[in-house]
């Protein structure tokens, strides 16, 4: 990496470490594009290929365009035009950071760093949430929750909102309960790297704790995505038949959570109900996401090619409620989004959307199969993480949103530079197999 880009990777995990405050990662974010613009610039664009190959340059835009066109494209007639263009051009910020994200990964030194750090930001949150789930409170929140009061009179929280928190928040903190699908997502960095450093014990102590965190902070949808990050990392550590053994214990911890922990158990009743042969029961178990879903497929019929527009949902519900007058499950006001990546492109974006998210999945596998297996060892951890974030049989956040469009965004620059990337030297050496610790 040229000497005037060995910041990249720092910026990169600074932008991870301030999400517990958006606000500050957003203007981080923004700077980095900035700077990142402007150094290509003043360079005229001569450290291009010493940053990335050609191929990661263009997997990179390709993977950005197939997130932004269809925003661009939902515009024109979308239920709400100004909004719908406004997150356009303001969505165009991601690309320069994305550029700035792949090349922060694209060497040895560069991933050694940036994925190495995100498996120390995770072991750390990891140890901040079992602390508040011994002690009750989570000591980074407080402690910027302290700073925040001092420099402005204001919590990062309210009152009410730290009295409604109804799982295990964190670092985030009780007003953005988003811990379970954030350590869900990055879960892959940490494994990878304490298998590597310690083998199958690392990989099982780091397993246990975030998955025991994961658990706690009660996301149904991060206890599968964690389930699949285990599945796809644990078989090349320990082999099936450990793997099934460390399904059989998640198992047994969640049945011992849900005797012991009301949260657990409130969560794991829900899901029950989806045995029940009535569609009343299944909504119960998915908190009201079929009347969301069914709002959604409406939004399809409706607006076929090109959707509602992006960040429109909330403002077409209320013609498409299949339920209106009945209180929802999810409280006050109008579903904001799908929960459900597929039909989040399609309502907001329609067909369209959908074929360009298609053809970018399609070049980024290609990318996969066509590269060699260091490359492929390289950026295992950032494939995984992008693989179980945007997994199709799932709930989900609102990928078109600020916070969620930007984690996924960034693990996708990250497959790429990480992949295709100029000056990888050797790949590092495997995790131990089973085999290996015979």
């Amino acid at each position: 990496m040229p000497v005037g880009w060995r910041w990249a990777p720092a910026w990169v995990l600074a932008f991870v470490a301030l999400w517990p405050a958006p606000g500050y990662a957003e203007a981080l974010m923004v700077l980095g594009a900035l700077a990142a613009i402007a150094r290509l610039l003043l360079g005229r664009f001569r450290d291009g290929h010493r940053l990335l190959s050609g191929r990661a340059w263009a997997l990179t835009s390709v993977l950005f365009c197939s997130y932004w066109l269809p925003e661009l494209v939902s515009a024109i007639d979308a239920v709400d035009h100004g909004r719908a263009f406004r997150e356009a051009i303001v969505d165009l910020r991601y690309l320069p950071f994305l550029w700035l994200v792949a090349a922060a990964v694209g060497d040895a030194r560069g991933r050694r760093i940036t994925f190495g750090g995100l498996g120390v930001i995770v072991a750390a949150w990891t140890v901040d949430a079992l602390v508040q789930a011994v002690a009750g409170t989570s000591p980074l929140f407080a402690g910027m929750d302290a700073v925040k009061r001092a420099v402005s009179g204001e919590g990062m929280c309210t009152a009410v909102e730290a009295l409604q928190a109804d799982r295990l928040g964190g670092v985030l903190g009780p007003c953005n309960l988003k811990l379970g699908v954030v350590l869900a997502s990055l879960a892959p960095f940490a494994l990878y790297a304490a298998a590597r450093r310690f083998g199958a014990f690392g990989w099982l102590l780091a397993a246990g704790g975030i998955g025991l965190v994961v658990l706690l902070a009660g996301a149904r949808a991060a206890w599968l995505t964690f389930g699949l990050v285990l599945l796809l990392s644990g078989w090349h550590v320990l082999g099936w038949k450990k793997l099934l053994g460390v399904f059989a214990f998640g198992a047994l911890a969640l049945a011992t959570l849900t005797v012991t922990t009301p949260q657990v158990r409130e969560r794991v009743e829900r899901t029950t109900h989806a045995l029940a042969a009535d569609e009343h029961g299944v909504d119960m178990a998915l908190s009201g996401r079929t009347r969301i879903w069914s709002a959604a497929a409406c939004m399809v019929r409706g607006h076929p090619v090109n959707g509602v527009g992006v960040r429109g949902f909330r403002d077409a519900f209320p013609a498409c409620d299949p339920e209106p007058g009945v209180p929802p499950a999810w409280g006050q006001g109008p579903a904001l989004h799908a929960h459900q990546i597929v039909l989040e492109v399609l309502s907001e974006t329609g067909a369209f959307g959908l074929l360009c998210w298609l053809a970018g999945l399609a070049l980024a596998l290609r990318a996969w199969r066509y590269a060699g297996e260091a490359a492929r060892e390289h950026a295992r951890p950032a494939m995984l993480a992008l693989l179980v974030t945007v997994f199709p049989l799932n709930t989900h956040l609102a990928f078109y949103s600020t916070f969620w469009g930007g984690v996924a965004l960034m693990l996708a620059a990250l497959y790429a530079g990480s992949l295709l990337g100029r000056g990888a030297g050797p790949a590092p050496a495997p995790a131990p197999t089973a085999g290996d610790q015979a």
